[in-house]
């Protein structure tokens, strides 16, 4: 085995069969492997945690099509990467489609995504995006409405025993190796401490391995787990992402235990941004005041210093979970962005524009503060972005406005 390779890429599955956890997609039964049976083949968006076998599906859908292939990782793919596989449709080698697979598509902004629309619309391009995120948060509805999306869970320990007989198997046919063995029982535990990953569970198999001299035991396993596995930058993502979960879904037990976990692996300045993205994205004008309690609870901590620093940062996590919760300022935001996207409202206003144009209705100068007058472009007067919260907040403000604005009918 070369000393670069992966195992864990080395053991890639090469049929639906060999997919282990995932039955309800690849099994005998499986919805995907019984519609790729019939001849159809579909844009699909993969979503789940990391290692749960969203690459290598991708790679034998791939495989068994007649369609030339293509994998982008859109951590370090940019715009230019996807115009070149658009490029290709339009050639002899392209000419039956491409099957382009986008790994981590979360991490393209809507230009990108939207680059893809046309063809993925005429069929020259059938997609396979992965997402380790909810595609509804960072996928453009466009491409969701033409698309069929699959989950795929966590691997349990039972199901991961399979692949390290398979990788112990692999290492001692190794030429010159010298020939170790492991229990069923120590391959369950391993399971069970790469918490439902199959790639970070054949990565702790095989530096136990290594560790051992002859029979695996768990302290070899042990001398290189960590409390969550190998604590690597998917974890630390999955981390952040279960916190702002739970404080959004206004959980505070289980935001607790996402705040203890983040604190015992050091990561303070995370988890202060996160809260600060909370507060706003989650809370905002439900609470607006949970920003200003955020940033202070967050200086603090920073001036702190860790341990002192959990006091603050778990008062303050605990107040945005049972606060109430809006969304509706980021929304508006996103409805407002479209327009902008679409090159709508280049034309502002002219009596908005400066003191020298004239026609501006200064509101000070009227009873209660408010005039009726025009301040969106002409061709979005009447678009409505921000829709209020059903917050006690929100529905106040709504109700003071409707009443002076009523008046001045």
């Amino acid at each position: 085995m070369p000393i670069h390779a992966q195992l864990a890429d080395l053991l890639r599955p090469k049929t639906f069969d060999d997919i282990v956890g995932q039955d309800t997609l690849f099994g005998e039964k499986g919805v995907i492997r019984r519609m790729l049976a019939s001849g159809r083949l579909t844009n699909m968006i993969f979503y789940g945690p990391p290692g749960t076998g969203k690459t290598t599906a991708a790679s034998i859908i791939a495989a068994q099509s007649n369609m030339a292939f293509r994998h982008l990782n859109a951590t370090s793919a940019t715009l230019a990467d996807v115009k070149d596989v658009i490029a290709q449709t339009g050639n002899l080698f392209g000419a039956d489609g491409i099957l382009l697979y986008l790994d981590e598509i979360q991490y393209f902004n809507r230009k990108q995504q939207q680059s893809l629309l046309e063809y993925m619309e005429d069929g020259r391009i059938t997609l396979i995006a992965s997402t380790t995120e909810n595609p509804h948060f960072y996928i453009y509805n466009a491409i969701i409405s033409r698309s069929s999306l699959f989950e795929f869970k966590t691997v349990a320990p039972e199901a991961c025993v399979k692949v390290l007989h398979r990788a112990i198997d692999y290492l001692n046919g190794l030429p010159d190796m010298a020939q170790r063995s492991a229990s069923d029982e120590l391959l369950l535990y391993i399971g069970q401490c790469a918490s439902g990953d199959v790639r970070r569970a054949i990565g702790l198999l095989e530096n136990a391995f290594y560790a051992a001299d002859g029979v695996i035991t768990q302290e070899h396993v042990d001398s290189f787990k960590t409390p969550i596995g190998n604590f690597d930058s998917d974890t630390h993502y999955d981390l952040l992402s279960c916190l702002q979960k739970s404080i959004r879904g206004s959980d505070p037990d289980a935001t607790a235990f996402y705040v203890a976990k983040l604190i015992s692996l050091g990561e303070l300045l995370s988890l202060v941004r996160r809260l600060q993205v909370i507060a706003s994205e989650d809370i905002g004008m439900a609470w607006p005041m949970a920003a200003v309690i955020t940033r202070s609870c967050c200086e603090s901590a920073l001036d702190l210093g860790l341990p002192e620093a959990q006091i603050p940062l778990i008062n303050c996590a605990l107040q945005l979970a049972m606060a109430p919760k809006s969304n509706a300022a980021n929304e508006a935001l996103h409805r407002a962005a479209k327009d902008v996207e679409e090159g709508k409202g280049l034309n502002v206003p002219t009596h908005l524009q400066s003191p020298l144009f004239k026609g501006y209705k200064y509101p000070h100068d009227y009873p209660d503060h408010y005039v009726r007058q025009q301040y969106l472009p002409s061709d979005l007067a009447g678009s409505k972005y921000y829709q209020p919260g059903e917050n006690k907040t929100e529905q106040a403000a709504v109700q003071y406005w409707k009443q002076i604005k009523e008046k001045k009918q």
